[in-house]
């Protein structure tokens, strides 16, 4: 779905994240990023792939990876999400889809026949230098940091 390619440099973005602080990529600079995007909080499989990102998360960490999710909706939302399900990573509130536009993951959608605009669940991997290192257009949920550690886990 997306216009963007692996080596492509990555879009700069600011959000907020679910406590109300901006977070920009320029904040990872010289680290290397899982950017992840769910279409939406508290939801099944946004909640398979963020507990499995979640249960996983001290080995990303331990292999450099720092992890952001962005889906449309609001801090309060985020909140509940990372609450319930203790999530240990930032997740930016894109309500306005800044983000998700820069990044090309808004699009038509299909489910059981019925076409509708909606998010792409991808999954950016971008390296020390901002540039994109690795792109999942179809993360695998259950198994996604497992994944993303066997395609650039060194």
């Amino acid at each position: 779905m997306t216009h963007l390619q692996e080596e492509d440099k990555a879009p700069a973005f600011s959000g907020v994240d679910q406590d109300g602080k901006k977070v920009s990529l320029s904040d990872f600079k010289g680290k290397k990023v899982v950017l992840y995007f769910y279409p939406q909080d508290l939801t099944p499989t946004c909640t398979v792939q963020s507990c499995n990102l979640r249960d996983n998360y001290g080995l990303l960490k331990q292999k450099g990876f720092e992890v952001i999710g962005v889906s449309p909706d609001d801090e309060k939302s985020h909140i509940k999400f990372r609450e319930k399900h203790q999530l240990p990573f930032t997740l930016i509130a894109d309500t306005g889809r800044a983000i998700i536009d820069k990044y090309g993951v808004w699009g038509e959608k299909q489910l059981y026949g019925r076409k509708y605009m909606g998010l792409h669940r991808t999954t950016f991997v971008i390296d020390e230098k901002g540039k994109i290192e690795k792109i999942f257009l179809r993360p695998k949920n259950k198994q996604h940091a497992e994944e993303i550690i066997a395609a650039l886990g060194k």
